[in-house]
């Protein structure tokens, strides 16, 4: 979405506050501005900040709420499949890609006993201010697979992200394939 386009939230809507991450609520029945929509997430401006609303939560500003289904399972076991799949569903804020096929996940450990999926990720670059912003959304959507109770997710810069760390697919889509 590139036309900007003020909307009045349905209900209370929660959102993170941009680049810092920190969690907001939108109180509902207030006018927001919707400025992009990139990877079923939405930016908005309320109130002179900029914020981020997961499309989980689209139908507080009246749009199609992103569903993320997973298969049913038969055991309360968490299943490293259904966490990748949530990961997928992740795009970079600037870059129409998903953060799996950007290889910014460097690793997804699961503690089945206490219901703990530990993340390792990283930025395109070490200054990239939408950082915080990246882990509360990881932290979002992989809370919604079934049985998670807690993620943690870590920032590395070791090793440094590369292009090459990229899926094929991606580096098609990103015009960086040569």
């Amino acid at each position: 979405m590139s036309e900007q386009r003020m909307v009045s939230t349905l209900r209370d809507c929660p959102a993170r506050l941009v680049p810092v991450g920190d969690p907001v609520t939108i109180p509902a029945h207030n006018f927001v501005t919707i400025t992009q929509s990139l990877g079923g997430n939405y930016t908005v401006v309320y109130q002179g900040n900029m914020l981020r609303v997961d499309g989980t939560d689209a139908d507080a500003l009246g749009l199609e709420k992103y569903e993320l289904e997973f298969a049913a399972v038969d055991d309360d076991q968490i299943h490293e499949a259904q966490i990748w799949q949530a990961l997928e569903t992740i795009y970079d804020p600037e870059i129409p890609v998903d953060l799996k096929s950007l290889g910014l996940i460097y690793s997804v450990n699961i503690d089945q006993t206490r219901k703990l999926v530990q993340i390792e990720m990283t930025l395109t670059a070490p200054g990239c201010g939408m950082g915080p912003v990246l882990v509360g959304d990881v932290k979002h959507r992989v809370k919604l697979v079934p049985n998670v109770k807690d993620v943690q997710v870590e920032l590395v810069f070791d090793p440094p992200w590369h292009r090459d760390m990229m899926s094929e697919e991606a580096q098609l889509e990103t015009g960086m394939f040569y």
